[in-house]
């Protein structure tokens, strides 16, 4: 958590994502569709002020409503689809819906630098798509799941009049993150996977045999990323051959800049060699959220578990909370239909 972002040093991009004239290209294109009642999808590598580069995916018209939704660890923005083309029907809205790959993924800028992936860089990353899109109106709605969660709790901390409403799918709030963290045994033992992604050697253990650890991982049968799942053998239909090959995309355009995000942040777990958290103490104006915020949280995930959500009253006001049951981390997948009605109940509220 940090304050607002001042400029970023020189940045150092992994020269594997620059490698071909299509990657460098900043007018739109459209993604081809064949049901053509399905509203297209377009893509493009959006320029930012401070020199980072996202590559975006777009669905719905300039100048309506902007939905923006943030992804996380392992994925990409490609993962929204289903939530871009549905909202950006006029029957659903009608909004113009933005989704990002984070610095660090795809074919957005990677740079080599940890420091470079802090709170206060990715949050001026947000921003700044925020400004291109709206102009000087808020979105309204940033939605958001996991390492996006985490950037999308900052930026509500940091920028509330740039959103109308939050909504946070399965991503800890710093404050009951921390506290699990220092106190309960069970979320430690959940969270230990993050020391194994911090090391130097974790990216190419995670592209070893064509990914197969970070499709487990998917899959909810990677012990040590995952554990063994109790749903493990249902808990991923939606993984099918050509959703693999989009991940492997992904992957493929290298894995270290989202590693990055979990080496940048103090918010791990205590080793032998290591303790970041034991005497941390966050103050409690960059714990507060004064957004109307709707939080899905599917009860099944086994990484980040429901204690999470319990005192998140205390720093969100405004709060309706939402437990999906038999849902594991990958919810939006799982169960899609719950997950763009809840959103759609709650765009629905009047907003002060």
């Amino acid at each position: 958590m940090s304050r607002p972002p001042h400029p970023p040093s020189p940045q150092k991009t992994n020269p594997r994502r620059w490698t071909s004239d299509q990657a460098l290209i900043t007018a739109d294109r459209l993604t081809a569709w064949s049901d053509p009642l399905t509203p297209p999808i377009e893509t493009w590598q959006q320029a930012l002020p401070h020199g980072i580069t996202l590559s975006c995916r777009a669905c719905g018209d300039r100048g309506r409503p902007v939905l923006m939704f943030l992804h996380g660890f392992p994925e990409a923005a490609f993962v929204w689809d289903e939530l871009l083309t549905h909202f950006a029907r006029p029957e659903n809205g009608g909004y113009r819906c933005v989704a990002p790959n984070l610095r660090g993924y795809e074919l957005s800028s990677a740079p080599t630098d940890v420091k470079d992936y802090r709170a206060k860089f990715l949050v001026q990353d947000i921003v700044a798509l925020i400004d291109t899109e709206c102009g000087e109106q808020p979105l309204a709605a940033l939605v958001a799941h996991d390492w996006g969660g985490a950037v999308a709790w900052n930026v509500a901390n940091q920028h509330p009049g740039r959103m109308r409403q939050l909504v946070i799918i399965n991503s800890p709030h710093p404050a009951p993150f921390l506290k699990a963290m220092q106190s309960d045994p069970a979320q430690q033992a959940a969270s230990a996977y993050m020391s194994f992604l911090v090391q130097p050697h974790a990216a190419a253990q995670l592209a070893a045999d064509g990914f197969a650890q970070l499709l487990g991982f998917l899959r909810g049968d990677d012990e040590q990323l995952s554990g063994k799942h109790s749903l493990a053998a249902t808990a991923a239909p939606w993984l099918t051959p050509k959703v693999e090959e989009k991940y492997r995309f992904v992957w493929s355009q290298g894995l270290e800049g989202g590693l990055n995000y979990y080496r940048a942040s103090p918010l791990r777990p205590v080793t032998a060699t290591e303790d970041f958290i034991s005497a941390m103490v966050l103050p409690p104006e960059i714990l507060r959220i004064d957004v109307p915020t709707l939080v899905l949280w599917a009860q099944d995930d086994i990484a980040l578990r429901p204690c999470l959500t319990e005192g998140l009253d205390q720093h969100v006001p405004d709060l309706t909370l939402v437990p999906i049951e038999n849902a594991t981390h990958w919810v939006v997948h799982e169960h899609p239909d719950r997950v763009i009605a809840e959103i759609s109940r709650f765009l629905q509220r009047p907003v002060q």
